[in-house]
């Protein structure tokens, strides 16, 4: 059995005793049922009631050799990265500082979307109702028996001979008014390495949750295996579940160790609690970057933006830009939380503390700020190895010679196979990100000026529109489409809807999600401009019409102007574009801005058909109609083109 011995001593209490219960057993069985079997450390008795009682039912359940509660010091993060090392979970990255790899099993590298599930007492809550005999794409509902069934059939005895540690954390700056507190059980060292990472974790969570003792509980544990694939990285694929119960703000999470399936402030909480949390208390919680751009005149606005994943939103979240003048600093990468102020003006966080980027693609060409933040202090996943300590995978630059891929195998360039995962990633403390914005962590948030929704389309769709007024800009929302990408369990280049970039992290019905977007606009708010971008369209010949990254800058500039009221747009069958030579391309050779702009007449009736019958079969009888009225007017516009 495991013992956790590299930790200090004094983090362990041996004469200590726990409750050994069930979840949801009542606290008269808690007194009784103490039988002194597992080894807590002395901090537990400094938890508050309602936190100690989730530990103790949470030990009682999966029967771990020790508890430990984490403070977040560096002296524990050491410790755990020693205890991993010896696991064969990590190994140094000598050529960095601080830098570690770690390889996964190859059965577990992405979100399982179809292992996901929101329960509710009616399914109607959690999913529009869609076609006869149609399963929704917007979210998977579990009944409120069948997830206790997930629960009693996996993890009962699951820890068992293992630490289990107890991670307090803040999602937002500590004591900010549009943070939360969630507090997560697990048997991974990885996930509390990365979570010290990704959020504010250790004992200032604790002081807080002294002063409210609300919090979300978070119960995760990689699972038993007989013969786990992978060294050191334990997870049980076959089994593996993820639960949210938002009526009890509980989310399970068993059989893997990976990103957003085992880290759940990230995806669980910040996105798909988090959305239901936002509709309870009249707020945001989207998949979106926050960036502050500056321009020459030293004025800074924010702008919040929505891409699904590996779509470019590390990218422009940490862009260097091409205009002369212009600074971009970065808030988030990822995530927004967003509340209008008393004053109307609506203010955004990023509620995470570090970057889970996507490494495949990154370079020092790509994103020259990622590169400088990422080689220090940083967890890889899956990437590849080289000679001398180093990472590399596609997309980084010229492949070094000996590299060992991400299943820890001699890699062989022409067999085809990437060296990498697609899906790889580094985690990273924000803090390190050279552009890191001054108010990044600033308690009331920074204010949004506009919203950009956008994905990966090669054909039919403009570098940039700006919606009409709000309506427009949440049916623009409610209609994205993009390529799959590698982040997610499907595969190859299919055209996928993903509305808002939340498709797959939805806590709730998504008529009910578009209801509350349009019940924004209030009296005294002052509401951000919307535009939907795509720096992704191709000409026949497979290339990319615009080149993108910096360049993106142009089109910031754009929405900035039409933020301040600037005459600089024209009417077009989608909304507003922008007017000639509105669009700064001084010093941009071969831009063929006819075509970027362009929007035919046949591609978006065709459009128009695949939004009715996705709103048909996929939305059904909870589409707002404001949504029928704009699929309506978009029809009636190209009807007279």
């Amino acid at each position: 059995m495991m013992h956790f011995k590299i930790i200090p001593e004094n983090y362990v209490n041996k004469d200590a005793k726990c409750a050994q219960i069930a979840l949801g057993c009542s606290r008269a069985a808690h007194q009784t049922a103490l039988r002194g079997s597992i080894k807590l450390n002395p901090q537990i008795a400094t938890l508050t009631p309602k936190v100690r009682a989730f530990v103790e039912r949470s030990a009682a359940l999966c029967e771990p050799e020790h508890v430990h509660v984490c403070d977040g010091s560096d002296a524990e993060a050491s410790a755990l990265l020693q205890l991993m090392q010896q696991q064969g979970t990590v190994k140094p990255l000598p050529k960095y500082e601080n830098c570690w790899l770690t390889r996964t099993d190859p059965a577990d590298v992405a979100r399982v979307e179809s292992r996901t599930f929101i329960c509710s007492e009616r399914e109607r809550d959690v999913v529009p109702i869609a076609r006869a005999g149609q399963k929704s794409a917007l979210g998977n509902y579990i009944t409120p028996a069948d997830y206790d069934k997930a629960v009693t059939d996996r993890f009962p005895g699951c820890m068992r001979g293992r630490t289990m540690y107890v991670i307090p954390f803040s999602m937002g700056p500590v004591g900010s008014p549009l943070s939360k507190i969630g507090v997560e059980v697990t048997d991974s060292p990885y996930v509390v390495y990365s979570m010290r990472v990704m959020t504010r974790m250790g004992n200032k969570v604790l002081e807080a949750l002294r002063k409210d003792e609300n919090f979300v509980r978070c119960l995760h544990s990689v699972g038993r295996t007989s013969n786990p694939s992978t060294t050191g990285w334990h997870c049980d694929p076959p089994r593996t579940i993820i639960l949210h119960r938002p009526t009890d703000n509980e989310i399970i999470s068993y059989g893997s160790g990976y990103g957003g399936n085992s880290l759940l402030g990230k995806k669980c909480f910040a996105l798909r609690l988090g959305s239901v949390l936002a509709r309870r208390e009249g707020w945001l919680a989207e998949h979106m970057l926050i960036v502050g751009i500056t321009d020459p005149k030293g004025r800074k606005r924010y702008i919040a933006a929505a891409f699904p994943s590996a779509c470019g939103k590390t990218n422009l979240a940490m862009m260097t830009p091409s205009l002369p003048g212009y600074k971009v600093e970065c808030v988030g990468d990822d995530i927004a939380w967003m509340k209008f102020d008393k004053n109307g003006v609506l203010r955004a966080i990023n509620p995470e503390n570090g970057f889970f980027g996507v490494a495949p693609g990154t370079s020092e060409a790509t994103n020259p700020i990622a590169m400088a933040s990422v080689f220090r202090n940083t967890v890889f996943t899956n990437v590849a190895e080289t000679s001398e300590g180093g990472v590399w995978w596609e997309g980084m630059g010229a492949a070094p010679e000996n590299v060992v891929d991400w299943k820890g195998k001699p890699w062989n360039a022409a067999a085809g196979t990437p060296a990498a995962h697609p899906n790889s990633r580094f985690c990273t403390p924000a803090q390190q990100c050279p552009i890191i914005d001054e108010q990044w962590e600033s308690a009331e948030g920074v204010p949004i000026s506009a919203i950009l929704f956008g994905g990966r389309r090669p054909q039919g769709v403009p570098l940039v529109v700006e919606a009409r007024d709000w309506q427009h800009g949440v049916f623009m929302g409610a209609t994205m489409r993009s390529e799959a990408t590698a982040a997610a369990e499907h595969a190859g280049k299919v055209i996928m809807h993903d509305p808002f970039a939340m498709r797959p992290f939805f806590g709730y019905n998504f008529g009910e999600y578009l209801r509350h977007w349009l019940s924004m606009p209030q009296e005294g708010r002052t509401m951000p401009k919307i535009f939907h971008v795509n720096w992704f369209r191709k000409n026949e010949q497979g290339q990319f019409l615009w080149p993108g990254f910096g360049e993106n800058s142009r089109v910031l500039e754009w929405v900035l102007r039409r933020c301040d009221g600037e005459e600089c747009a024209r009417d077009a069958p989608l909304g507003r574009v922008p007017a000639a030579g509105a669009l700064r391309t001084d010093g941009l050779a071969s831009l063929d801005l006819e075509q970027l702009f362009s929007t035919p007449r046949d591609f978006w009736m065709q459009e128009a058909d695949c939004i009715e019958k996705y709103f048909k079969e996929e939305v059904g009888d909870d589409l707002p109609n404001e949504m029928w009225d704009e699929l309506n007017k978009l029809r009636k516009n190209f009807q007279q083109s």
